[in-house]
């Protein structure tokens, strides 16, 4: 099995490093991820400036670009071969309800989607960061599982563990996304010479987070694994929104 690997905290972060690391273990494990952290990132892709790809050592590679630049780059360019799955992680830090929409680590899996790979993504939920063992047993697990069944196409797995020992987690759950409260503001301040810029908030606290939500499943030390998907359509709408269209025609 050949395993690609990516992340979006850059490719010397801890918790990709022990990821992979731990799972040539089990599989064939090549490396591509950004060459700094991109947090925040998205599905950005690079188009403004050229990408280039470095070795950083046998197998593991860096991109001057995005966590989708990096597995756009491995699947249409780089590799002369199709993985059998793709894992971005270890996160430094949950990706839990409205994150997924901003998060690297989600994007890079995203990107595998169009590929037809099966692929995870897969968090720590930051305390202090002293339990990524946790999180590279829970990915050995998911492996498995999805080799014995295989994820629907274009289906990826957001995963995301809690910061404790694996001996104390309470089980493992198939969730939902939750959802936050509204961030806070931007932080104003000045440079030096008195022009101003701003610094982006902090994400706003769960707002729905019951049971069977992502969010619920982490603040009672389970383990979340919410299955996604991308279409935005609004189908309800559709036919809605066409009747009244009708009316400007």
């Amino acid at each position: 099995m050949k395993i690609l690997l990516s992340n979006d905290d850059g490719y010397q972060s801890r918790g990709l490093r022990l990821l992979a690391k731990s799972l040539k273990e089990v599989a064939e494990i090549l490396v591509i991820a950004p060459d700094r952290n991109c947090s925040g990132g998205s599905s950005a892709l690079t188009l403004s400036a050229p990408l280039n790809i470095q070795r950083f050592k046998k197998d593991y590679y860096y991109v001057n670009g995005t966590p989708t630049d990096c597995i756009h780059l491995a699947l249409t360019s780089f590799f002369d071969f199709k993985p059998d799955m793709i894992i971005s992680g270890i996160n430094h830090g949950a990706n839990l309800g409205d994150d997924v929409l901003y998060s690297g680590t989600v994007a890079a899996a995203l990107e595998a989607r169009l590929f037809g790979i099966p692929s995870i993504a897969i968090s720590l939920a930051y305390k202090d960061g002293s339990n990524f063992e946790t999180a590279v047993s829970v990915t050995k697990d998911l492996i498995k599982m999805i080799e014995d069944n295989p994820l629907k196409k274009n289906t990826i797995l957001n995963v995301n563990v809690p910061d404790i020992p694996k001996k104390y987690l309470k089980g493992i759950s198939s969730t939902r996304l939750g959802s936050r409260e509204r961030p806070d503001p931007a932080i104003a301040t000045k440079n030096p010479k008195g022009k101003p810029f701003y610094w982006i908030g902090k994400a706003g606290l769960s707002k729905d987070d019951g049971e069977g939500t992502d969010f619920f499943s982490v603040k009672n030390n389970i383990v979340s694994v919410s299955p996604l998907k991308v279409d935005l359509t609004d189908y309800d709408l559709v036919p809605k929104l066409n009747n009244i269209l009708t009316s400007l025609k």
